[in-house]
């Protein structure tokens, strides 16, 4: 018998109010849609596919932050990635955009895009991805996030996501690292 394999991915407190749940989903189309009880969903993307995935965003959670990013998001996919946290390096170790955070978001979308060209996934396949920003001030939110928008356009993948300001990565030149979780249909 084949089991269900269930990924929640949580970035902020899950809550039910007494009525019960008040979940938001994505529809088929890319509109949000509310529900009053638990659905699973298959979600059908440009390419045909079909992703065992349900995206959830609660009414008792903020919806300021539902444009970029879902607050849960549940897979039964049994087949996932995990691509490594990709810097702004080309394809021959060098460093892109030395100093510049929009230079260097835009290196880093670009080799997530290509991690996941290399395993034949779409940038809607991601489930989850850590963004890992050096020095993180809040002017630096919508840098990185446009950059993401200009890499992958109509394909930014709404997921589950945590945004994380550290002191420093492995190289004191890198400024933004992002590992990323895909599923397949």
């Amino acid at each position: 018998m084949k089991q269900k394999l269930y990924i929640i991915f949580i970035t902020l407190v899950l809550t039910s109010n007494k009525k019960g749940s008040n979940e938001t989903i994505m529809d088929e189309g890319g509109s949000w849609k509310h529900l009053s009880t638990f659905q699973e969903k298959m979600y059908k993307y440009g390419n045909g596919a079909y992703l065992p995935m349900e995206i959830v965003n609660p009414k008792t959670l903020t919806d300021k932050v539902a444009s970029v990013i879902s607050h849960v998001v549940v897979t039964t996919a049994s087949k996932l990635a995990f691509i490594s946290g990709q810097v702004s390096v080309d394809e021959t170790g060098a460093l892109v955009g030395s100093g510049d955070y929009y230079a260097q978001a835009i290196q880093v979308f670009t080799n997530l895009k290509y991690a996941l060209e290399a395993v034949r996934a779409d940038p809607l396949y991601i489930v989850k991805m850590n963004i890992f920003v050096v020095n993180h001030n809040p002017e630096l939110i919508s840098i990185i996030f446009d950059a993401g928008f200009q890499v992958f356009g109509p394909n930014w993948p709404k997921t589950a996501s945590t945004y994380i300001g550290v002191q420093a990565l492995a190289d004191p030149e890198w400024l933004i690292e992002i590992d990323a979780i895909v599923i397949f249909p």
